[in-house]
């Protein structure tokens, strides 16, 4: 069609080129006449292939940038040679998949504000916990800053528990995804696979939040004076 794109291949099914055009295989012709009659007449019973409504015609292109110019020149060929009466449509696969694709984007940012929101939740929950190991350890911690222990080795103390607390976490979700995917694979048949950079990404961001919600009670612990602290209960 036009001066770039020309149609050079044109497919039709098998059963159609066999009934239309008389490619019929190989079978024994009965020798009585009347069966003949009836195997001609089946020949000539369907009205030419001219003649008959196609449901379904499937154009390619080589070039997938002229998927949309050639979808419009068939558009209007179709147009003139229906009278203009929408009784067609046009799918052009590059605008499904386009399709597709943002679907897919957004699909993948709704999970991203669930694993985010989920991730927020949880370094709210363990910077609570850290916080009332704090109060409840004062004068471990005053103890140790009249031993000798800097504000940094308290800093260090408490991010380490942190860490461990987070990675603890990281690996039984880990295990939990691993043995989640194989129940899926063996009871509802789908093929899951588990990455191990997905593994390692999981494992980094339990330990990023381990340092980010655990700072702050690391630096809470360690700005309490010694002398308060030897004094709590």
């Amino acid at each position: 069609v036009g001066s770039e794109m020309c149609i050079r291949d044109r497919y039709i099914p098998i059963s159609v080129a066999m009934e239309d055009f008389q490619l019929y295989m190989e079978k024994a012709i009965p020798m009585n006449p009347e069966a003949v009659m009836g195997l001609v007449g089946q020949m000539f019973e369907r009205p030419p292939l001219i003649r008959r409504p196609i449901s379904e015609i499937s154009i390619q292109v080589e070039d997938p940038d002229l998927t949309v110019p050639a979808a419009q020149v068939v558009k209007q060929i179709l147009d003139q040679r229906h009278g203009n009466v929408p009784d067609f449509e046009i799918v052009i696969p590059l605008e499904l998949l386009r399709q597709r694709q943002h679907t897919q984007r957004i699909f993948n940012i709704v999970m991203g504000a669930i694993a985010g929101i989920s991730l927020l939740v949880g370094g709210i929950g363990i910077m609570n916990i850290m916080l009332a190991t704090v109060t409840q350890r004062a004068r471990e911690i005053g103890i140790r800053r009249c031993i000798g222990a800097k504000r940094g080795d308290i800093i260090r103390q408490f991010l380490v528990e942190c860490l461990v607390i987070t990675m603890i976490g990281g690996l039984l979700g880990v295990a939990g995804g691993i043995a989640a995917a194989q129940a899926i694979s063996q009871f509802a048949g789908w093929k899951t696979v588990v990455a191990g950079s997905a593994v390692v990404l999981s494992l980094g961001v339990s330990i990023s939040v381990g340092l980010i919600f655990g700072l702050y009670p690391a630096i809470r612990a360690a700005s309490i004076e010694p002398m308060e602290a030897l004094r709590a209960e």
